[in-house]
C-alpha cells in the first residue's frame, strides 16, 4: 500500500490566507533583518582597529582586530561603579514597581469595590497629563530626595498601564477559584498572596521584565536628580561616550592626538553598547517562557 503523503497545514489554507501569511512572514523577516544587521555590525565593529574601521569599514582580516576597547572599558572604575548602580536601581525599582502595581490592580479588578470608577478615572488622567519637569523637580527637592536613590525609584514606580494589564489579568481568572478559597476559610489576604499571585506568574514576569528594562535604559531622571558621580548609573557614563564622545578620564591617554582620541572614542562606543546589553540578553531567555504561558489552563477543574 502506498503511504499517504502528509499534507501540511499551510497547503490546506485558502488562497487568501496563504497570501496573508506570506506577507506576514515577509514583514517579520524584514523586521528580523533590521534588528540582526545592526547588532552584528556593532559586535564586529567593537573588535576592529579604529583606523581600519574608519577607512575600510568591517573586515574579517583578524590581524586588524583588537580588544583594546574592551580592555579600556573594563579597566575603567567609573564603568563598574555605573554598572553596579544601574543593576541596583533596576532590581529595586522592579521590586517596588511590581509590588505597588499588583496591590493597586487587585481592588480595581473587583466588581464590589466602591469608588472603582472614580479611581479608574484618576489613574487614566495621569496617563495623559503630568505636572511637568519643573514642578516634579521642585517636589523632589522639597521632599529632600535630591541626589538620593529615592529620586530614581519612587516617582515612576507606579505605572498605570501596567496596573491596567494586571487588572485585566486578574479579571480573567475564574471566580470559582476565589469561591473555593472562601469555602475553605481563606481570608482576602490569604487568597491574594497564597492563591492568586502563584497563578499570576506570567503577568508578574512580564511586568518585571518591562520595568527592569525601562530602568536599565533610563538616564534622564538620574541626569536631573543625581549630582554625585558615585551614584550615577551606567547610562550616564555611556551618554558621555555615545553622545558627547567624551570617554571617561583614564580610558584615553592624554598623550594621544586629537585624531587618535576620536578614533578610540568611536571604538569605545561599540564596546560599551555590547557590555551594557549583556544583562538584558541574559535575562530574556528566562522570562520569555512566561509571556505566552497558559498557566491558568486546568487550574480550576470542572
Amino acid at each position: 500500500m502506498e503511504k499517504k503523503k502528509k499534507v501540511s497545514d499551510f497547503s490546506k489554507q485558502p488562497i487568501e490566507d496563504k497570501t496573508l501569511l506570506i506577507i506576514g512572514y515577509i514583514i517579520l523577516g524584514l523586521f528580523i533583518v533590521a534588528i540582526i544587521v545592526p547588532m552584528v555590525y556593532i559586535i564586529l565593529a567593537s573588535f576592529i582597529d579604529p583606523v581600519t574601521l574608519q577607512n575600510k569599514g568591517l573586515t574579517f582580516d583578524f590581524s586588524k582586530w583588537t580588544t583594546t576597547a574592551y580592555t579600556r572599558v573594563l579597566e575603567n572604575q567609573q564603568i563598574w561603579v555605573g554598572f553596579g548602580n544601574a543593576l541596583l536601581y533596576s532590581v529595586l525599582f522592579t521590586l517596588i514597581s511590581v509590588v505597588v502595581t499588583l496591590l493597586a490592580a487587585y481592588p480595581m479588578s473587583r466588581a464590589d469595590f466602591k469608588g472603582k470608577g472614580f479611581f479608574n478615572t484618576i489613574f487614566v488622567i495621569t496617563m495623559f497629563f503630568g505636572g511637568g519637569l519643573i514642578p516634579t523637580y521642585l517636589l523632589i527637592s522639597k521632599l529632600g530626595m535630591l541626589d538620593t536613590i529615592w529620586a530614581i525609584l519612587i516617582p515612576g514606580a507606579f505605572s498605570v498601564w501596567n496596573m491596567i494589564i494586571a487588572r485585566t489579568y486578574y479579571m480573567g481568572i475564574p471566580r470559582d477559584l476565589q469561591e473555593a478559597a472562601e469555602v475553605d476559610g481563606a481570608t482576602e489576604m490569604v487568597y491574594f498572596f497564597k492563591i492568586l499571585l502563584p497563578v499570576c506568574t506570567p503577568i508578574i514576569a512580564t511586568i518585571s521584565m518591562w520595568q527592569f528594562v525601562g530602568m536599565w535604559n533610563s538616564y534622564f531622571d538620574a541626569m536631573i536628580y543625581l549630582n554625585s558621580a558615585s551614584k550615577q548609573p551606567l547610562q550616564l557614563v555611556l551618554r558621555s561616550i555615545l553622545i558627547q564622545s567624551q570617554p571617561e578620564p583614564g580610558m584615553v591617554s592624554d598623550m594621544q592626538s586629537t585624531a587618535e582620541r576620536a578614533q578610540l572614542a568611536e571604538l569605545l562606543k561599540y564596546a560599551t553598547i555590547i557590555i551594557s546589553s549583556v544583562p538584558l540578553l541574559i535575562m530574556y531567555p528566562f522570562f520569555q517562557k512566561y509571556f505566552d504561558s497558559g498557566i491558568m489552563a486546568g487550574a480550576v477543574k470542572g
